[in-house]
């Protein structure tokens, strides 16, 4: 006999959130769902989420609560605000952030949701993008009490790779901004080894496969540099979502004393990118400033 499986209430479903909500489905579970854009409820429910009106109506027979969504204001608003998880939640249950949420506010809604009705926290942000929540191959990271860890294991386990327990509520998101200096400023590099050679003339799609049992291969160039060939820019995740991750960034590591100076220079570049009015094209789109003469 197996486990029955907790009862999902998913909120937010875009990009990230179609693509977990289809590997929940897809497993058996039961999901309600709730956006605040209603054609993207109405998207979910062709593969069988259950629409809500609010989040308070999606959490109040749910076991976990899942949110992915891009703003720290927009997570404050869902767990604490009118019509929010904070006033139907059930003691016991777990809320778990998927969003890249400013650290100061995460555990201060850790807090208030505790003593507001009981529920727990985890923050749990990713790493692999929609293909992969839709796969099952993401990487979770996770901050959170062992027993809130305990309860969502196994659904973290569905829907990832690898799940790690980093530590205590915040832990998932320092974890977070660690992978953000690992893979933003690899964008830009990426970018421009790819304008490189381009330049000299070598055929770069080779690349990869070229450069794949040496230091320089990985995941990431294998994921990235297709795409920048192609020019194919059809967000993945967007930049101004980037740039939004590189300024949180920037504003943790002031308050850490933790310099990094690789990632203020592609903090500079995605805010450019950006001010040339290509916010919503993917991140690999840093190639552009690459590509197109100075405006």
């Amino acid at each position: 006999m197996t486990d029955k499986k907790p009862k999902i209430a998913f909120i937010g479903l875009g990009l990230m959130g179609a693509g977990f909500t289809k590997r929940l489905t897809a497993l058996g579970y039961e999901v309600i769902g709730y956006d605040a854009d209603p054609a993207k409820v109405a998207a979910a429910a062709e593969w069988s989420v259950e629409p809500a009106g609010c989040a308070a109506e999606a959490a109040r027979e749910a076991n976990i609560v899942q949110i992915c969504v891009l703003e720290t204001s927009s997570v404050r608003d869902i767990v604490l605000g009118t019509d929010s998880i904070a006033e139907t939640g059930q003691a016991g249950a777990v809320v778990v952030d998927h969003g890249t949420t400013v650290l100061d506010a995460t555990r201060e809604m850790a807090e208030e949701l505790v003593s507001r009705c009981g529920m727990a926290w985890v923050d749990a942000p990713v790493s692999g993008g929609p293909s992969a929540a839709e796969d099952g191959s993401l990487a979770i990271m996770a901050g959170g009490s062992d027993d809130a860890i305990v309860k969502i294991r196994g659904l973290m386990e569905d829907l990832s790779g690898v799940f790690t327990h980093m530590g205590g509520v915040g832990a998932g998101q320092i974890t977070k901004m660690v992978n953000q200096v690992l893979v933003l400023t690899n964008y830009c590099v990426i970018a421009e080894a790819v304008k490189l050679g381009e330049a000299g003339g070598v055929d770069v799609s080779k690349i990869p496969q070229a450069l794949a049992t040496g230091h320089a291969g990985s995941n990431l160039l294998n994921a990235l540099l297709p795409r920048i060939v192609e020019r194919d820019f059809e967000p993945m995740g967007r930049a101004k979502q980037v740039l939004k991750d590189l300024d949180m960034l920037h504003d943790l590591t002031k308050g850490l004393k933790a310099p990094t100076p690789m990632a203020d220079q592609a903090r500079t570049l995605f805010r450019l990118l950006c001010a040339r009015g290509h916010q919503d094209l993917d991140g690999t789109a840093v190639f552009k400033l690459y590509d197109e003469p100075p405006v």
